[in-house]
């Protein structure tokens, strides 16, 4: 292994949107919102993101604290079904934040990204332990 540097597409930025403490938008709040939209309920979004029900429902109640409406509406269980969606407001917030992703993650003229990637290298050298 050479001390090659990374090339710049190595630098991954992960946008956190803060609401006090808590984080209210970041990747995978969005991918979770993308799979609610997709799936139509929580359980669904959850399982196709390999995540559990309750992990998935305490994210949606997360989102849905930290915004000045809810970004997903849930309905009971009945015999016509219960199941979620991603409300108006949840859409559009989605919208903003993938856009800030892509503006940001195509911003490799940027010289700091340039400065820090040519200072990585393109794997870690071996560790000195063990």
């Amino acid at each position: 292994m050479t001390d090659t540097p990374a090339a710049p597409a190595n630098i991954k930025l992960k946008i956190q949107l803060m609401c006090g403490e808590e984080i209210a938008m970041g990747p995978g709040k969005a991918d979770l919102l993308d799979a609610i939209h997709a799936h139509g309920s929580i359980s669904g979004a959850g399982r196709a993101m390999d995540m559990s029900y309750r992990r998935a429902w305490l994210l949606v109640d997360v989102m849905n604290r930290c915004w000045r409406e809810p970004l997903v509406e849930t309905s009971p269980g009945s015999s016509h079904g219960g199941g979620a969606r991603v409300t108006a407001l949840g859409a559009q917030v989605l919208a903003h934040y993938r856009a800030l992703q892509a503006r940001l993650s195509g911003a490799s003229d940027c010289p700091d990204e340039t400065a820090l990637a040519a200072a990585m290298l393109a794997e870690p050298r071996k560790s000195q332990k063990g």
